[in-house]
């Protein structure tokens, strides 16, 4: 006989909202944005590419924080807490980013609120591997975080656009990843509706 998970359980999951793809769409978008910034951007200033990387980290964390309940998982349960702990690890790193504009905060701070949020998102989609439909996402996007926190210190000392280029790509990964996760979520929340209906 299984248990019932009690709320202290950090695997318990409740059934994603049926916006869910809102959330996920906004991320991808955040993403996307930043990526093609980068890609057309030639010679950004140091506090033009702290401003920019600052943007999207806090768009980020706000966004994340914001779609812990549409995620399915609880708001205070220990992995609600843990993905709002990476939403303000971002949030922080994207403050500190836009105010300290320079290669090596860059380097640094990005690198450690992208190695925090996929450190976090790995952790939620193994946790939750076969039970939620994120889980195969937010094991994709944590290895994809994680890969662009571990290379970006290697580019502090070749400049701001190579610290973009770094970022954006990984940016570029993660929103089209995220993208394609929101359309899937869309449809499958249009199937649902339209059966309910008949």
């Amino acid at each position: 006989m299984t248990l019932p998970a009690s709320p202290a359980d950090p695997a318990a999951l409740t059934a994603p909202a049926a916006d869910l793809w809102k959330p996920v769409l906004t991320r991808a978008l955040i993403a996307l944005a930043f990526g093609a910034a980068t890609i057309f951007w030639a010679s950004p200033s140091a506090s033009e590419m702290g401003w920019a990387g600052g943007v999207y980290l806090l768009a980020t964390g706000v966004t994340l924080i914001r779609g812990i309940a549409q995620f399915g998982i609880g708001a205070k349960q220990p992995a609600g807490k843990v993905m709002a702990a990476a939403g303000a690890a971002m949030t922080g790193a994207g403050v500190a980013t836009a105010f300290l504009g320079s290669e090596l905060v860059f380097g640094v701070i990005v690198a450690l609120g992208l190695g925090v949020l996929g450190a976090v998102e790995l952790y939620l989609g193994i946790l939750y591997r076969g039970r939620s439909v994120l889980a195969r996402d937010w094991l994709a996007s944590g290895v994809i975080g994680l890969g662009t926190a571990v290379a970006l210190p290697f580019f502090i000392s070749l400049g701001a656009h190579a610290l973009l280029g770094v970022a954006g790509g990984g940016a570029i990964i993660s929103g089209v990843l995220w993208i394609l996760a929101a359309l899937t979520l869309r449809h499958d929340a249009r199937s649902v509706s339209s059966e309910a209906v008949n």
